[in-house]
């Protein structure tokens, strides 16, 4: 991919990042990890292995009463595990298609409801912010990615400069995206309040493994992206030599 040299050692490239060469190159590559490509690639393969599938209940999320509890109306989830950081993903994790590939969804953790590319209702769970850091900004390469932004992205500077960067970019065509070549492989949660997560995302390639970073906010109460001060949903891309320490999907 064009942000790694040869030998594993990644390439350094200054200015926004859509304006990089790599970027832009390895668009397929980096719309799996939220951003933006021209291609909105996820896990490889189809079907859901024989697992359940989450449970999806349809309504605009604008429109939700709110609950006594401050989530949207009609949002429910397993929220047990309190802030405990998993040691395994839930039993009941499915994979939903995206474009041409698959995302991780849970029946218990969320999303567990959708409307259009709006996949909401997460758990207030560390499982919940690691499934919401990993689906939302997958999104944001098609064509409803305005109405994902206004519904699931933090409102402020950041996402201000988000828009303004997006614009510039093509929507996926899906039709004329090439086979997907790389997949979410696993997570970790680097920090976790009640009020916000940094969930760190494990990425499998031909290459091998790369990570990015996501920030969340428990907000209108549900998790959202948190842009950072100059409008990306996610840190600078890294090799990883390993996914030890990684949560795995395990499909």
């Amino acid at each position: 991919m064009g942000i790694f040299k040869r030998g594993g050692q990644r390439s350094e490239e200054s200015g926004p990042y859509w304006k990089q060469r790599s970027w832009q190159a390895s668009a397929g590559f980096l719309a799996l990890v939220v951003v933006l490509g021209v291609i909105a690639t996820v896990t490889s393969g189809s079907g859901s292995g024989g697992r359940a599938q989450a449970p999806v209940s349809k309504g605009p999320l604008s429109a939700s009463a709110t609950q006594k509890d401050g989530r949207p109306g009609g949002c429910r989830t397993d929220d047990s595990a309190g802030d405990a950081i998993p040691p395994s993903v839930p039993k009941d994790i499915s994979w939903r298609p995206v474009s041409i590939g698959r995302v991780p969804v849970s029946a218990s953790a969320g999303p567990t409801r959708i409307e259009g590319a709006v996949w909401w209702c997460f758990a207030h769970t560390p499982m919940g912010a690691a499934l919401a850091a990993t689906g939302i900004p997958t999104q944001m390469s098609g064509t409803q990615w305005r109405t994902v932004t206004d519904q699931q992205v933090v409102a402020g500077q950041g996402r201000e400069l988000f828009v303004f960067q997006r614009t510039a970019v093509p929507d996926t065509d899906a039709s004329n995206s090439a086979p997907a070549t790389s997949s979410y492989a696993g997570f970790k949660v680097t920090s976790y309040t009640k009020e916000a997560a940094t969930v760190r995302l494990l990425i499998r390639n031909a290459q091998g493994y790369a990570a990015t970073s996501v920030s969340v906010r428990w907000s209108g109460g549900d998790w959202k992206i948190q842009p950072d001060g100059s409008g990306g949903l996610y840190s600078q891309l890294a090799t990883e030599q390993s996914a030890v320490g990684y949560t795995l999907w395990g499909a």
